[in-house]
């Protein structure tokens, strides 16, 4: 039974612009400064638990020549080329029919491209625990992080009030949506609640059963696009006139709703609680949180001289130097040529700068 890992790339993630764009977006961005990509980074967590040839990416079809850049021991047929954005049920969906036509027993990970996480080898150790239940059980895994503030930004899944099974691994009683203020302290206090990492773990065939009960529409999509006994796309990345024809059409819909939800209500999902760094790098927030800050809590990537400045968050490396004088709680941003400089307060009108 061999481990497959599922890298979900297709995101365009415009919170980050002007460092994020449609063309390259976030993902593909040495975004801390460290001299690898995110989604670098992602495979490189992974050694040890998954071989080269066994890596997945599905992405846009516009990233296929930067994923084979960034990842170059990635078979080109392990690429799948969305030729449009339908969420994550579709995506994973897609990846999953195609494992299992090349191994009907694999166990997989699913995982995004732009999270962060720093301490490797606690996920590292994490992963094979749950690689190792789902190898002897029909049930699904999701990564629970254990929480460590009222966090109003993330998802959330809450478990049941048993003792655990092997592996520290118990069973999930519902997912939550993103919460209020309160809601979130109130999850914080109970101590049974974790963040959604959007990390899930399954062997194929129960993945692919579970899709075929709760999303018999989505499943037999699926089968026309992957026929029994044959990977379509062992020739190419580029996607075929089935592929073309029938994946814009599946329903716009998250592994969460699709399959999670009904599936924790049948007490066939479970979670392990785990505490390895993680952040999900949605907004400059989080990124001013992973990086090193000064005495007067700047964080930059590049060569940045504050001066009279506090709580900035600065990502300028396509520059020979930048200096700020008196800012207090901004964010300042340059690629190629385009400049952000906004209120931390405010960020979350970047979408509306960067659409004008």
């Amino acid at each position: 039974m061999a481990n497959h890992v599922v890298i979900m790339a297709g995101g365009i993630g415009s919170r980050f612009w002007p460092l994020s764009t449609p063309e390259f977006p976030k993902q593909f961005i040495d975004i801390l400064g460290c001299g690898r990509s995110l989604i670098q980074l992602t495979v490189d967590r992974f050694k040890g638990i998954c071989p080269p040839e066994n890596f997945w990416v599905v992405t846009n079809k516009d990233y296929v020549d930067i994923v084979k850049e960034q990842i170059p021991g990635i078979p080109s047929a392990h690429i799948l080329a969305e030729p449009a954005a339908r969420n994550t049920a579709p995506c994973i969906a897609w990846a999953c029919w195609s494992i299992r036509q090349e191994d009907a027993d694999a166990n997989v990970v699913v995982t995004p491209s732009d999270a962060v996480v720093m301490n490797p080898e606690e996920f590292r150790r994490v992963i094979s625990g749950a690689l190792e239940f789902t190898a002897g059980h029909d049930k699904i895994v999701t990564i629970g992080i254990k929480p460590n503030r009222p966090e109003t930004g993330y998802g959330y899944v809450k478990t049941v009030q048993k003792g655990p099974v092997p592996n520290c691994i118990i069973q999930v009683e519902a997912f939550k949506e993103k919460p209020d203020l309160d809601t979130a302290k109130r999850y914080l206090a109970d101590g049974n609640y974790l963040w959604n990492a959007g990390i899930f773990v399954w062997n194929v065939r129960t993945i692919t059963e579970s899709i075929r009960l709760y999303k018999p529409d989505l499943a037999a999509q699926m089968d026309k696009m992957v026929p029994n006994g044959r990977f379509i796309s062992t020739k190419s990345t580029v996607p075929n006139g089935t592929v073309l024809e029938i994946f814009p059409q599946c329903e716009k819909i998250s592994i969460d709703y699709a399959v999670m939800e009904p599936a924790s209500a049948d007490k066939k999902v479970y979670t392990c609680p785990a505490d390895f760094g993680w952040s999900d790098l949605g907004n400059w927030q989080s990124l001013h949180e992973k990086l090193q800050k000064d005495a007067c809590n700047n964080a930059s990537v590049g060569n940045i001289s504050f001066y009279e400045s506090s709580n900035c968050v600065v990502h300028a490396e396509g520059l020979k130097k930048v200096v700020l004088q008196g800012l207090d709680g901004y964010i300042v941003s340059e690629k190629n040529g385009q400049l952000l400089v906004c209120k931390r307060s405010e960020e979350q009108r970047i979408k509306e700068f960067s659409a004008k």
